[in-house]
């Protein structure tokens, strides 16, 4: 019995719904708006499943769609965001440290250029190879490096100030 493009497009979001949300996540920084580039995602991959089911490798397709989206959100939303430092809910005794390592890991990623950030969520937070990272974005493995590079000395650069500024 062949599978519907409906059924595939259903399966396709079951099985990689909480992957795509963690990256989104990492991505905005923010749990709505993590939801909300997902779903922008999918919606667009919807929109040309038969063309998507057909790649090569239909999950760098979507990939790649949802890191387009989130650039063109950036794009569209430059001014009307202010990141801060402080988070609105207060940490639980529990968790705490975990939080704060989390809270400047985002808050370093949210110094990086949208492709530095972009590049650095790909390759270290959810492990892919340079060549599949350079695939995603559209670039060449080369651009990748630097773009990893220039990263990785911003953010050795900011992290201690961030954490500085968390013992303060």
């Amino acid at each position: 019995m062949k599978k519907s493009a409906e059924d595939d497009f259903r399966s396709f979001v079951h099985s990689r719904w909480s992957r795509l949300l963690r990256t989104a996540y990492l991505l905005t920084g923010h749990h709505q708006d993590a939801e909300d580039l997902v779903q922008a995602a999918l919606a667009r991959a919807y929109t040309r499943w038969e063309k998507v089911r057909r790649a090569r490798d239909p999950d760098a397709y979507v990939w790649r769609i949802l890191i387009n989206t989130n650039t063109d959100r950036l794009r569209r939303n430059r001014i009307s965001e202010w990141l801060t430092h402080w988070l609105p809910e207060r940490a639980t005794s529990d968790r705490a440290d975990q939080v704060v390592e989390r809270s400047v890991l985002l808050d370093a990623l949210r110094t990086l250029p949208v492709r530095q950030r972009a590049t650095v969520v790909l390759r270290y937070l959810e492990d892919r190879s340079e060549s599949e990272v350079a695939e995603l974005l559209g670039t060449g493995v080369g651009t990748v490096r630097s773009q990893t590079a220039r990263a990785l000395t911003r953010l050795r650069a900011e992290l201690p100030r961030l954490t500085a500024s968390e013992h303060v």
